[in-house]
């Protein structure tokens, strides 16, 4: 069985609880029902339900960050589901959790908080949770104030700090705009050594495979592969900034 078909089993959301377990059951409307026929029904295992959290967790805090200037642009829909790649037999069941997560009275910070808790152990996929928020952010060309303090807010409740939230910030500005210097995270003038260790470690933290042993779901993995290369052509630019100085 798929991701989504776990996911609108109904099971899971009776597993996560929270307002990630209540967004499953007002979309899976049926799983009360199910859950009761099957009383003796296996429980998914951790890495499953983590897996169904990260995703649901996405979806939510994306609907949100879709509206947090107001307005949902097609832009933003269109970066939602090149972070979610589905089956197209699929896709409805995605749209339908997006839209009931745009209406839902629960607010962002109530499923940030819920998703903090549940990866409290993988702070490297909270980094990538924000880095989804970010592709969806800045789909029309600009990040506005609201979605500035949205992310930031995002940020704080997921213990991710003011250095590496401009980090990830810049990473997500573009070559043309971006710090190469502050997208591997170091001073303008650090020694050269230093330079490639931190690089070396953005490239062991972020590389998609080590992502997906910490769980993160193949839909995302595409997100994880573009910030690899930003790292990487950020490194790429400070090398040839030095060696013609």
């Amino acid at each position: 069985m798929s991701i989504w078909g776990k996911i609108l089993g109904g099971a899971a959301g009776m597993a996560l609880g929270g307002p990630i377990g209540a967004l499953i059951g007002a979309v899976a409307g049926h799983f009360a029902v199910d859950q009761k026929s099957e009383p003796d029904a296996p429980r998914e295992d951790d890495d499953v339900t983590r897996q169904i959290g990260f995703t649901i967790g996405v979806i939510a805090l994306g609907a949100k960050m879709a509206k947090a200037d107001g307005i949902v642009t097609h832009d933003e829909i269109a970066a939602f589901r090149r972070v979610f790649r589905t089956a197209p037999d699929e896709e409805k069941n995605v749209a339908r959790l997006f839209n009931q997560a745009k209406k839902d009275v629960a607010g962002f910070e109530s499923y940030a908080h819920q998703l903090a808790r549940m990866l409290r152990d993988s702070p490297l996929v909270l980094e990538q949770v924000l880095d989804c928020l970010f592709v969806i952010a800045t789909a029309d060309g600009k990040v506005t104030r609201d979605e500035l303090h949205y992310l930031e807010r995002v940020a704080e409740i997921f213990g991710i700090g003011t250095a590496d939230f401009g980090r990830i910030l810049e990473t997500h500005l573009g070559p043309d705009e971006s710090d190469p210097y502050t997208v591997l995270g170091v001073a303008h003038d650090a020694p050269l050594e230093e330079i490639r260790a931190h690089h070396r470690r953005l490239v062991r933290e972020n590389h998609p495979d080590r992502l997906m042993a910490e769980g993160l779901p193949q839909e995302a993995i595409e997100v994880a592969t573009d910030k690899l290369a930003r790292i990487n052509a950020a490194w790429d630019r400070v090398r040839k900034q030095r060696s013609a100085d």
